[in-house]
């Protein structure tokens, strides 16, 4: 049986990406039901229903899906970062439910979860967003008290993607036909490197940055200072290090999808620049 009654279940709905995709849903009318962890720390939109869900352990999902049409699912856990390994038991539960549409949220390489849900048959749209420019968030602690953004590999080049623009994308993939079987790359219409966004940071601040170079050890040992698993450092560097090309070109799926061009980084800048100052 397939619902097809308007409600869509968001995963990660109190996350960076999750939020927004809650936020354009209800923009767009739709009913949204956001999943979490914690409910009594979420912050949902008004109109939003809060469910409590942890897609590491399955079972307690399938409550939340009672009665939906469509879910955006994470590949990854948002906790550690890294990829989730209940992917056939988080199909199971996804079919059982009638669900008619998911989108997942790739985490960086094809994993348990896609493989799952596509195994399933659903009709699954893969979101291959590139990093996001809400990464840079991680510099606003010491770029406000030093000027400086420290990072390793300052050559790597990156096609910094909006997580708006993330969202609205998610939003139509969830809520309307023809996106199945579809796997769209996202990214930025522009190419950085660190350097390249340090200027663009420092202009849309009004002040001179300065970069400084990290090893890869420092890098790491950052990481693991912030709590993230051994797993999730090594895909994150190694993703640093040597960055896939996908990572680095240009895709038009954002302005083929929308219908516009993809949001700039001096765009985003100019949107967070509280958060730096």
């Amino acid at each position: 049986m397939i619902n097809d009654n308007g409600i869509v279940v968001v995963a990660g709905a109190t996350g960076n990406i999750g939020g927004k995709v809650v936020a354009e849903l209800l923009r767009r009318g739709h009913r949204v039901r956001g999943l979490t962890r914690n409910p009594e720390r979420a912050r949902l939109p008004d109109g939003a229903e809060v469910a409590v869900g942890d897609l590491a352990d399955p079972e307690t999902v399938r409550p939340a899906l009672a009665g939906a049409s469509a879910l955006f699912l994470l590949t990854y856990d948002a906790a550690t970062g890294a990829p989730l390994r209940s992917g056939p038991e988080l199909a199971k539960v996804v079919a059982d439910a009638g669900v008619r549409r998911v989108t997942t949220l790739w985490g960086g390489e094809t994993g348990p979860v896609e493989q799952a849900i596509a195994d399933a048959g659903l009709a699954q749209t893969t979101l291959q967003a590139m990093e996001f420019m809400s990464n840079t968030l991680a510099w606003a602690e010491s770029v406000r008290a030093e000027g400086v953004v420290r990072e390793a590999f300052p050559e790597m080049r990156s096609a910094l993607i909006h997580e708006q623009d993330i969202a609205e994308v998610a939003a139509r993939t969830l809520t309307e036909d023809g996106h199945a079987g579809r796997d769209y790359v996202l990214t930025g219409s522009e190419v950085f490197t660190y350097a390249d966004r340090v200027r663009v940071l420092g202009a849309g601040l009004g002040r001179d940055l300065r970069f400084i170079e990290l090893t890869e050890e420092q890098a790491r040992e950052r990481m693991r200072q912030a709590g993230y698993s051994a797993e999730a450092v090594d895909h994150v560097i190694g993703w640093h290090a040597d960055p896939p090309r996908e990572g680095y070109t240009v895709s038009p799926a954002v302005e083929q999808l929308l219908g516009r061009p993809a949001r700039t980084f001096a765009q985003w800048v100019a949107e967070h620049a509280d958060a730096f100052r």
